[in-house]
């Protein structure tokens, strides 16, 4: 009964992850867990172990562009990953880093770009925007670098219909792993020149 109870509950989770994907795919959602809990609600789970991960979630969305999405899929993540070098060659001197669904490669087309800046200081980044004359705004996230909590400076501003968003670490930082919370993985993240092999790919 308990291996039978497991699997019942495995499929549940699946099945989660599956909705969730679709509805992250067809909806231009890309919050994981707002997705899940909508899927959840659709499935009729009330169990929080039946909850898949965002890797999960992630691995079903691949699955589901490359399934229903794949020619206008591979379209927009070219336009996107375009988009974040050039942006990313805008904020050279920061050592710009593409992290996110633009580099896993899951992003759709109302997908942000992400990007992790390595500076000497949060002001030398506002004062380069303000330069440039680009209208931000600023916030603060909540990371693990190195395995130790942290408040991180944000700024986020629209590009060519595409929000970008920009995290500040501090320039030692690119060596430590970045993680959105304790339990979570380490982001994955990628110099210009990664970015540009991709789109070479």
């Amino acid at each position: 009964m308990a291996r039978d109870h497991s699997g019942k509950q495995s499929h549940l989770r699946e099945r989660i992850a599956h909705l969730a994907a679709r509805i992250m795919a067809e909806d231009g959602v890309d919050d994981f867990g707002y997705a899940k809990r909508k899927a959840a609600r659709q499935a009729g789970a009330t169990d929080a172990r039946a909850m898949p991960d965002n890797r999960e979630i992630e691995a079903a969305l691949a699955l589901y562009r490359q399934l229903y999405q794949k020619d206008e899929h591979a379209d927009v993540l070219a336009r996107l990953r375009k988009q974040a070098l050039t942006v990313m060659a805008t904020l050279g001197r920061f050592n710009p880093h593409l992290t996110g669904s633009v580099l896993s490669g899951v992003a759709g087309r109302h997908s942000d770009i992400e990007i992790q800046l390595f500076a000497d200081s949060a002001k030398d980044v506002e004062i380069f925007l303000l330069n440039q004359g680009i209208r931000y705004r600023a916030s603060q996230l909540k990371v693990q670098v190195n395995r130790a909590e942290r408040l991180v400076p944000s700024f986020s501003f629209e590009r060519d219909g595409t929000e970008i968003q920009l995290a500040v670490f501090d320039r030692e930082d690119v060596r430590h792993s970045i993680r959105t919370n304790a339990l979570g993985r380490p982001l994955t993240r990628a110099p210009v020149s990664a970015v540009e092999a991709l789109l070479k790919a």
